[in-house]
């Protein structure tokens, strides 16, 4: 049994070990107070085992110390002491009920140091651990062996029992060797389920999240019809935000991986963990579900859901970063700056909230998104793009006849920074540089209300003769 066999139970006690290669000893005496007692943590751990048996393929089965209970499904033992725990799982494992004197009614071959001993000991009429506990010491070590009594005195409680306690790696990489030849995405994504379930152990022992995954597999060819390929090939998932939502991963993957094409097959996948953060947990809410929440375990209510970071991350992933865009608010008082289009994905990296070891990179990225409305302007809801030249009439701008000037002028200077003296001087274009405008809302029965500017003409030097050029008017916004 592998180390990560154990991983997931490393969330209720830092005390757990694998034994004899079939079980997972939890020692829960110094934490089951912390859990509400010990039938809310067992009820929690059998729940957490049954979710890790389910995606490990079963391996691995919980012992449980401290009491003594009747065997349930999935099996289960509980002891005062690691060998009489699992002593009651291997009756339970065979299907028989616990004894009713305890642990001294034990069968011998529940303990594993009498087990090639069992025959003989039985032939003497000895066939439970309190009728060989009651044999005299001396003839007992001189016939079996002087490590017979040191199990019995463990399983008692009259001697120590040491233990080789899991202790998670501080970096998470899981290389498997695959059962048979994976030649598709779907055969590679099903051999790393084992590898997601550790991972979710991991996360959940260290209370952190998934930012960045990688997904690496070894081609079982080195060449296909006399052509050199890379031995090895790798996928990267990023998330938004940190998350333990397992089935979100296993989602992410399946996209990619759809999108992927195998060198070759392969043989072997090693799942490494890029970049996680410590997760941020939710308080409880005081008030019953309303029955309008979603899977989000911050939300109440029982309708299943999907959160909209989630469900963006996905549909990039299957279409294609560059196809689903989000829009990102520009410190510019340029209306057609304010805002900018970019891939969905990296806009939700961005706007994640701040880890403590990057507070310098996330301050420089939420200036990114400050709100850059002047104060007191009225905006429209459509900008046109570009802006439309007006006729003039007498100085007043036409739009389907005369506008009548509501409010304004708004008047601001913009854009000197960029493209100033370049040929986007206009500022029909939305790539002008310095802007100088001045804004007013207008009105006529036939167009309504309309958002236009006027252009100012820039400063001329002294020494220099201005061009006689009248004002040009533009309409940049329509309200409705």
């Amino acid at each position: 049994m592998e180390p990560s066999a154990g991983w997931w139970a490393l969330r209720f006690t830092p005390r757990v070990a694998l034994v004899d290669d079939e079980a997972v000893l939890l020692e829960v005496s110094s934490t089951e107070r912390l859990w509400g007692g010990r039938d809310v943590l067992l009820a929690q751990v059998l729940q957490a085992w049954a979710v890790a048996a389910s995606t490990s393929g079963g391996q691995g089965e919980p012992v449980f110390s401290e009491g003594s209970r009747p065997c349930a499904q999935p099996p289960w033992g509980c002891g005062p002491t690691a060998l009489v725990a699992h002593g009651f799982l291997r009756l339970a494992l065979a299907g028989r009920a616990p004894p009713a004197q305890g642990p001294p009614g034990l069968p011998l071959h529940a303990l594993t140091a009498l087990r090639p001993h069992v025959a003989s000991l039985e032939r003497m009429g000895c066939r439970t651990w309190g009728a060989l506990r009651a044999l005299p010491r001396p003839g007992v070590s001189r016939r079996f062996g002087a490590g017979v009594l040191r199990a019995l005195d463990q399983a008692f409680g009259d001697a120590p029992e040491a233990h080789a306690w899991l202790e998670l790696p501080e970096q998470f990489a899981l290389t498997l060797e695959l059962p048979a030849l994976a030649a598709s995405a779907d055969a590679l994504l099903w051999s790393a389920h084992r590898g997601i379930a550790a991972l979710h152990g991991w996360l959940q022992a260290r209370q952190q999240g998934v930012l960045g995954l990688e997904l690496a597999w070894r081609h079982d060819l080195r060449r296909i019809d006399g052509v050199m390929i890379a031995p090895v090939q790798a996928l990267q998932v990023r998330t938004a935000q940190a998350t333990q939502d397992m089935a979100h991963l296993r989602r992410l993957l399946a996209e990619n991986l759809a999108r992927t094409t195998l060198a070759a097959p392969a043989n072997q996948i090693t799942l490494r963990l890029l970049d996680a953060a410590p997760l941020a947990h939710r308080s409880a809410s005081l008030l019953p579900p309303d029955g309008r929440g979603g899977s989000d375990p911050g939300l109440p209510g029982g309708v299943q859901g999907e959160a909209l970071h989630q469900l963006l991350e996905r549909l990039s992933a299957r279409l294609g970063a560059e196809h689903v865009q989000a829009p990102v608010l520009q410190a510019d008082h340029r209306p057609e700056r304010m805002q900018q289009w970019r891939p969905a994905a990296e806009v939700l990296r961005v706007a994640a909230p701040p880890r403590p070891a990057a507070r310098g990179a996330s301050a420089s990225a939420s200036g990114a998104a400050l709100d850059a409305t002047p104060g007191g302007l009225l905006q429209p809801t459509w900008l046109l793009n570009p802006p439309r030249r007006l006729a003039v009439q007498g100085n007043r701008p036409c739009h389907h006849g005369l506008l009548r000037l509501l409010a304004g002028p708004h008047r601001f200077e913009a854009g000197w920074w960029s493209g100033a003296g370049s040929d986007d001087a206009d500022p029909a274009h939305p790539c002008a540089g310095l802007a100088l405008r001045d804004y007013f809302v207008a009105h006529n029965d036939v167009a309504g209300l309309v958002w236009v500017f006027r252009e100012r003409l820039a400063s001329v030097p002294e020494g220099a003769q201005a061009a006689a050029r009248p004002h040009r008017w533009f309409l940049h916004g329509i309200f409705g």
